[in-house]
């Protein structure tokens, strides 16, 4: 995925919604690819902080510092449990920096699980005539809908998001929402869950969107007519030399990044008819099949980056040099993340997972099989992006942004690392605790300058209390509000 050009989403979809085009699929696939989403072609479109720990560094060194001029309208699509907050902070002390302009929700999510509705942009009224200023950002929870967005931000806009290894993400999504999630409320484990994830999971049952490819559910897309009415339970097959995607470290080159062309679609699946018995892999029938390879297409069609969790450094990385930003700008410290949780799947651990650890990734991925297929799709579109950069430039600002990570948590942070949330007693800092793991948080350094202490705040400050901070810095109160972290939405 490169660049894509500004006639881009005024053409784009005004063709479909994703509910209407879920049943015109029903009824025949065929026919409604040709009316709802092939009415025309694809369209692509064209195109300082304060602590200063080092000389100032920058992604582009080919190019001269006139060569490009800094991105300031993004739309960032904040996906579940696949280290969107990390990113978000990154967006929120950009924009609070810059002074620009967000578009921010009356309280946390832009009405969650529903698709987004421009209507839920605060103060946002065009239909009163009034001139209003535009916005730069839209970055908070929402589940994707292209025709509302282009309501709200400009379709030269720079759209970009963020997937995770299905397998990594269900173990999150478990922890995190078994008290939201009626299917994971009723397992008792999340490998019973996937053992029988039909036995618990009910389509359409409240908060069971969490259960099943919640990636593919977050980018706003129709599910398949197949996936609403087969009743079959899902078993990956007993041998685990699986066509699986390797994560490899950086250096080991994008080729190994490439897995079996069926996993994609269908990764280690095979059908039992209710028995607990495995046989030999099978693929989506055609029609889903296509379905699939549509919403891939149409997703290249309007993102311009899709980051990786698992390769979380070296998408920031790319992530400066397409916005034109310096390496400051995204360097920072992990938010929302789980006590006795990991980062990603790292370099090399799927090789140490035992038997059964690999078997209930298999059975994650087969469940989420929508998801799998996002996450191979754009796990390869980030690694031709890294061969086109060069990896020993890659290697080398990967290095770079590491050590000013390690630096700024030194400088800034008591310990040097996240903390457990009892620890903290500032408000401000104590990020909202839902789930059944802590979610860690930071404590600042006492002595810092009246400037270093500015920025550390805000590499510090969780989503939900930053979104706050932005509120009233756009919309300043009139009265004063407590912040009240016990009626929070969850991040």
């Amino acid at each position: 995925m490169g660049p894509l050009s500004p006639t881009i989403r005024t053409t784009r979809l005004w063709l479909w919604g994703p509910r209407s085009l879920g049943v015109a699929l029903g009824v025949f696939m065929t026919i409604g690819f040709a009316l709802q989403l092939w009415v025309g072609p694809f369209q692509r479109r064209l195109p300082g902080v304060r602590l200063q720990l080092q000389q100032p560094w920058s992604p582009f060194q080919r190019q001269s510092v006139t060569s490009c001029s800094p991105r300031q309208r993004l739309v960032f699509l904040k996906t579940h449990k696949s280290g969107s907050s990390s990113v978000l902070n990154l967006l929120h002390r950009y924009g609070d920096r810059h002074g620009l302009r967000f578009a921010l929700p009356a309280r946390y999510q832009f009405g969650y699980p529903r698709l987004f509705q421009a209507s839920r942009v605060k103060n946002f009224h065009p239909q009163n005539g009034d001139a209003q200023p535009p916005f730069n950002i839209l970055c908070h929870h929402m589940r994707f809908n292209l025709k509302e967005v282009l309501q709200v931000m400009p379709s030269d806009s720079f759209f970009f998001s963020i997937v995770r290894d299905p397998a990594a993400l269900a173990q999150s999504a478990f922890s995190y929402y078994k008290s939201t999630s009626s299917a994971f409320r009723k397992a008792p484990s999340l490998a019973a869950f996937l053992a029988n994830p039909r036995a618990f999971y009910r389509l359409g049952a409240r908060g069971d969107h969490y259960a099943r490819n919640l990636l593919w559910f977050d980018f706003g897309l129709p599910f398949p007519p197949d996936m609403k009415t087969k009743k079959k339970i899902l078993h990956p097959p007993k041998d685990l030399n699986l066509p699986q995607l390797n994560v490899l470290p950086s250096g080991a080159g994008p080729q190994a990044q490439t897995p079996d062309p069926n996993a994609l679609i269908h990764p280690a699946l095979v059908v039992a008819n209710d028995h607990h018995q495995t046989s030999s892999p099978v693929l989506l029938d055609s029609g889903s099949s296509s379905f699939i390879q549509w919403g891939l297409a149409w997703l290249d069609s309007v993102f311009d980056l899709v980051l990786v969790a698992e390769y979380f450094d070296e998408s920031l990385v790319l992530l400066a040099d397409a916005l034109c930003w310096g390496l400051d700008d995204v360097v920072g410290f992990m938010h929302n993340a789980q006590a006795g949780g990991e980062w990603g799947l790292h370099a090399g651990k799927e090789n140490r997972l035992t038997d059964e650890e690999q078997q209930l990734a298999a059975r994650a991925r087969a469940w989420n099989n929508l998801d799998w297929a996002l996450y191979v799709h754009f796990n390869r579109s980030l690694w031709t992006r890294i061969e086109q950069y060069g990896q020993s430039r890659l290697e080398s600002a990967v290095a770079e942004l590491r050590a000013r990570r390690e630096a700024l948590a030194k400088h800034c942070l008591e310990g040097g690392e996240a903390l457990d949330p009892k620890y903290i007693t500032d408000r401000r800092f104590r990020p909202f605790q839902f789930g059944s793991s802590k979610v860690l948080g930071y404590i600042l350094r006492s002595g810092l300058s009246p400037q270093d202490q500015e920025e550390c705040e805000r590499l510090a400050t969780p989503e939900l209390q930053y979104k706050d901070k932005l509120d009233a810095k756009q919309f300043p109160p009139t009265v004063s509000l407590p912040f009240k972290g016990s009626k929070l939405l969850s991040p």
